[in-house]
């Protein structure tokens, strides 16, 4: 099935009408560049670097910093550049995952950087045509960030970096990387954050892992083996590298969020469709009750996932704290996500099971979405340690 499911019905509210034409543009880029290639390209383990390139020429790839590159362009609400990253995902999630990697690795610069910093690397970063990597998770540190054991040690005017990150996306790919490594012992206060090209002697790349989908988006480790950097290249103050970390968090769940909304927007259309044309005892599916009320539950789930993580980003588009928001988005959307594309394979029956139809590889991208960018059970953590704090 190659027609585009039904992600042109979405009512989006409130946008004004250059806002309304960058939807246009980007569905129109979807349908044209990204539809036709998405199903091979995910078979062949083959990275689209050229659908980050073309987006990277309309402005999209870096759309979060729109008014950063140019001080005359108004800023692009994040309530705007997230559901962008949605339509997108809807069509292919790892090039929407890929933008999200993107905007996370951008961050630390962007709002840490230093002027003599901005003003060398800015619109190398995020002029358009280079991709960053984020790298936070090692080994035996995922969701507890805080234990991370790649070390940076001051050595006159330099730093050197020794230590391993893992399931780095675009790791290998990347034209720079965001790197966090500990600088002293205290636990949270002894981490630093850095900013590496890729092309620095010591910096080396594992074999991109052999994963359960995204496989158009290479996952490696990275190996820092003194990897030696001048202290300029450090972004914020020396011991400041988790407190960034988990600023650039909360805008990251909010992208995957929207990512996995996308993803089960396309999987509910795929399954409507399929309920209007299938036919079972002399009427169509979608006539049963049973698969009625399932299709009424995916759209409502969706559309309410969407509610929260508007939400959130209206909230930090007002610049208000979005920890607890960010990561209710991030649960409830990715948990949707996981539940409707489970359906829609249900609902397709055998078909759903085969590669004929794409319901089989939703299921298993969504699964990813509620790993990535801190496991749904660390969300809800963050979310009870919120809830605390209202008494």
């Amino acid at each position: 099935m190659t027609r585009r499911p039904s992600a042109s019905r979405i009512r989006r509210v409130g946008l004004s009408d250059d806002h309304s034409q960058l939807f246009e543009l980007v569905s129109q880029f979807c349908q044209d560049r990204l539809e036709p290639h998405v199903d091979l390209a995910e078979a062949n383990t083959e990275f689209p670097r050229d659908a980050f390139t073309e987006l990277g020429r309309m402005g999209v790839l870096n759309l979060p910093y729109a008014d950063v590159i140019d001080p005359q362009t108004p800023p692009v609400p994040h309530r705007v550049s997230l559901q962008v990253l949605e339509e997108i995902a809807s069509s292919w999630l790892a090039i929407a995952l890929g933008l999200s990697v993107h905007h996370l690795a951008c961050a630390p610069l962007i709002k840490f950087g230093s002027p003599e910093q901005l003003s060398l690397w800015q619109s190398w970063v995020i002029g358009g045509q280079t991709l960053g990597a984020y790298c936070l998770s090692e080994p035996h540190s995922g969701s507890d960030a805080a234990a991370l054991s790649s070390t940076a040690v001051r050595d006159g005017d330099s730093y050197i970096l020794n230590g391993t990150k893992s399931w780095i996306t675009h790791g290998g790919v990347a034209d720079f990387y965001t790197v966090f490594a500990r600088t002293s012992p205290q636990k949270t206060s002894g981490i630093s954050c850095f900013f590496i090209p890729a092309d620095t002697p010591g910096l080396e790349f594992g074999k991109p892992e052999s994963k359960m989908a995204l496989n158009s988006s290479p996952t490696s480790n990275i190996h820092l083996t003194d990897v030696r950097i001048p202290v300029f290249n450090r972004i914020g103050q020396e011991g400041q590298g988790f407190a960034i970390a988990l600023s650039s968090l909360d805008v990251g769940r909010l992208g995957i969020a929207a990512c996995a909304v996308g993803l089960a927007q396309s999987a509910l259309g795929i399954a409507n469709l399929y309920s209007q044309e299938r036919t079972a005892f002399d009427l169509h599916i979608a006539d049963f009750q049973g698969i009625g009320f399932m299709l009424a539950d995916m759209a409502t789930s969706i559309h309410a996932s969407r509610c929260v993580y508007t939400d959130a980003a209206t909230l930090l588009d007002l610049g208000e704290s979005i920890s607890r928001e960010a990561s209710m988005a991030k649960l409830l959307s990715t948990d949707t996500a996981m539940v409707v594309t489970t359906n829609a394979v249900q609902i397709l029956g055998g078909n759903g099971y085969t590669s004929d139809y794409r319901t089989e590889r939703y299921m298993r991208e969504a699964k990813v979405l509620q790993i990535v960018e801190g496991t749904n059970q660390i969300q809800r953590v963050v979310i009870s340690r919120e809830l605390r704090k209202d008494q």
